[in-house]
């Protein structure tokens, strides 16, 4: 196994972490339970940046909280910058 290919699993896991990571907040939210704090979604959104950014649109998950999203948003386009520059 290549180098490359170790590094695409690992993008790969971090994605799935990030979706993961929204999807249980969200889950926990539904049911009333203790949250995961934002500070926690933001790493997950460095670490599985277009995953992360999936799991909070397609559960509808901390959509439209401020300054949350604004954060999110930055944080998921220095993951995609990073991302291009480990491409190129």
């Amino acid at each position: 196994m290549s180098n490359l290919d170790l590094a695409l699993i690992a993008i790969l896991c971090g994605e799935v972490l990030g979706f993961l990571a929204f999807a249980k907040d969200k889950q926990r939210a539904r049911a009333g339970l203790w949250r995961t704090p934002e500070s926690t979604l933001l790493l997950f959104g460095l670490i599985g940046g277009l995953g992360a950014w999936m799991g909070q649109h397609i559960l509808r998950h901390k959509t439209r909280k401020e300054p949350f999203r604004t954060q999110f948003g930055l944080i998921v386009l220095l993951h995609l910058i990073l991302l291009a520059g480990g491409a190129a």
